[in-house]
């Protein structure tokens, strides 16, 4: 027994140590880089889309407003009370969808993390999120182009962490914070991918995930329950495609998994009410569906 155990053990350690060679060194830059976005540009990226309110540019405005959503380095607890302080300034609630919708898909540390999955996914994602963004945006306008969307009666802008008068020790601490915040659920993504490459034939994962049309259902459903940090994702993911997952499988995941984080979701419905956090729900599976098969259509591989 002892002899199976120590066995087991040393080829968990062999696997283990193979995806932190691999994924350390994206998610370790992903944290400082976010943390850099976060101390020194976020104020500017934010202040760069009020610049835009007063301008006349329609959809052109939403359509940099998904682009600076993705720029954004905050959680989406932190995007709102933003977003509301905006929309009491006079902000055009389309921008304001396209905005919180790419910044849930997608922020700076995930799409560094993102790089591990090779550049075909890496890019799927960057304009997918994009698109989400917008297109979110353009349904607001078009459908509630005379009603309002959001309510943020309920929140106020959070005070900055970042007051160190130091900016050196300002950029150590939050570097700190994001570990801190990130750390646990990406050594469990590690522990999670590894047990995946010890005890599930690949064989049967294939063919569960490489139906380009099945497969994409599969995954858009399997994102709800299973994403809960996208660092800690990636090196399931990583694996996932190796093992034969379609990249529009890989793209539907990638969606849904953001859109529907639980802490994500709590926050949504505060500010939409439950009959437009359906809607929400609505278009953020149909989206994944749709740009999953899109994305296997075109035969995009890993």
């Amino acid at each position: 027994m002892w002899e199976i155990l120590r066995e087991q053990l040393i080829y968990f350690w062999y696997y283990f140590d193979i995806q932190i060679r691999q994924i350390f060194g994206y998610w370790l830059l992903g944290i400082v880089v976010g943390s850099l976005i976060s101390v020194f540009a976020k104020d500017r990226i934010h202040h760069l889309f009020m610049k835009i309110k007063d301008k006349n540019i329609g959809i052109i405005g939403t359509f940099i407003a998904s682009i600076l959503g993705i720029l954004s380095p905050i959680c989406m607890y932190g995007t709102i009370p933003i977003a509301a302080s905006f929309s009491k300034k006079g902000m055009e609630e389309d921008w304001l969808a396209a905005f919180m919708m790419s910044s849930i898909l997608l922020n700076p540390q995930l799409l560094i993390y993102s790089a591990a999955l090779g550049t075909n996914a890496l890019l799927i994602r960057l304009n997918v999120s994009i698109i989400g963004g917008f297109l979110a945006g353009l349904l607001v306008r078009i459908c509630f182009k005379s009603k309002k969307f959001f309510n943020f009666s309920s929140f106020e802008e959070k005070k900055t962490k970042d007051t160190d008068p130091n900016m050196f020790m300002r950029l150590v601490k939050n570097i700190g914070r994001n570990i801190k915040a990130t750390g646990l659920y990406f050594l469990l993504g590690i522990v999670i991918t590894v047990l995946f490459q010890m005890y599930v034939p690949q064989e049967a994962f294939a063919s569960l995930f490489s139906n380009k049309g099945f497969g994409v259902l599969m995954a858009a459903t399997l994102g709800v329950p299973v994403y809960v940090c996208g660092g800690g994702t990636i090196p399931l993911l990583e694996e996932w495609l190796h093992k034969g997952m379609s990249m529009g499988a890989g793209t539907a995941f990638m969606i849904t998994g953001p859109a529907t984080k639980i802490t994500n979701l709590g926050a949504l419905k505060i500010v939409l009410g439950i009959k437009h956090f359906i809607y929400y729900l609505v278009y953020v599976m149909l989206f994944a569906l749709l740009s999953g098969l899109l994305v296997d259509l075109i035969g995009i591989n890993v």
